[in-house]
């Protein structure tokens, strides 16, 4: 019987870690499109099912337990699962960020052509469902290989900003916009820290080694 709420509560999570993925998704197409009914839409509609999804989650974990007083792996797969979809909410809450971003930069004229962000966005969103997919499988060399990639998101972060004060410097009327860039560019590297902290989890789960990964206070969230 327990396993089979452990098997319905990686269900869930699957689909919750798939539902932010989207969220990111459209907030990076709205961004492109200048759409602020897409932004609206993940205001109205897609953040309130995501708190949805996150409490319905923690409260089948904290049932599950009072239920079956798990223990050993059995435990250590539900305080797992606790964790991640704690991760997930904080995602959810930088792809609400991204938006809010986004709707204040569709009252300004384009900075500049966006590359980089949406280069960002790709990676993270494979970077969000390979930490799951290693998670699932218990797949290390997948978990490594996420946080491997997190520093391509830091570089791409780098690049975009350099670009950003570039253009404040030259004009000083695109400074506001160009703020707003960063801030999500900002938001992106902080989903992409959040998949890193599932898969050091993956790792110490499987291998029981402890992984500190860009733990400089900038990373901390």
């Amino acid at each position: 019987m327990i396993d089979d709420k452990i098997i319905e509560l990686k269900q869930r999570l699957t689909e919750f870690a798939t539902h932010i993925e989207k969220m990111i998704e459209r907030g990076i197409d709205g961004l492109s499109k200048r759409d602020a009914g897409i932004f609206s839409k993940i205001l109205e509609s897609d953040e309130p099912r995501a708190n949805s999804m996150e409490i319905e989650i923690d409260e089948l974990c904290t049932l599950l337990i009072a239920q079956f007083q798990p223990k050993a792996v059995a435990l250590r797969t539900v305080l797992m699962i606790m964790k991640m979809n704690n991760d997930l909410e904080r995602m959810g809450d930088h792809a609400v960020n991204i938006c809010i971003s986004g709707i204040s930069l569709i009252e300004y004229p384009p900075v500049k052509e966006l590359v980089n962000i949406p280069r960002m966005a790709d990676e993270v969103k494979k970077m969000l469902k390979d930490s799951i997919d290693a998670y699932l499988n218990q797949d290390v060399s997948l978990a490594r290989n996420v946080c491997i990639r997190d520093d391509k998101i830091d570089s791409l972060r780098d690049q975009v900003i350099r670009e950003l004060i570039a253009c404040m410097i030259k004009d000083s009327s695109i400074i506001s916009p160009a703020l707003h860039l960063m801030h999500i560019t900002r938001n992106l590297e902080r989903i992409a820290d959040l998949t890193t902290n599932i898969c050091e989890d993956v790792i110490f789960m499987v291998e029981g080694k402890v992984i500190k990964h860009h733990m400089e206070d900038g990373k901390q969230d």
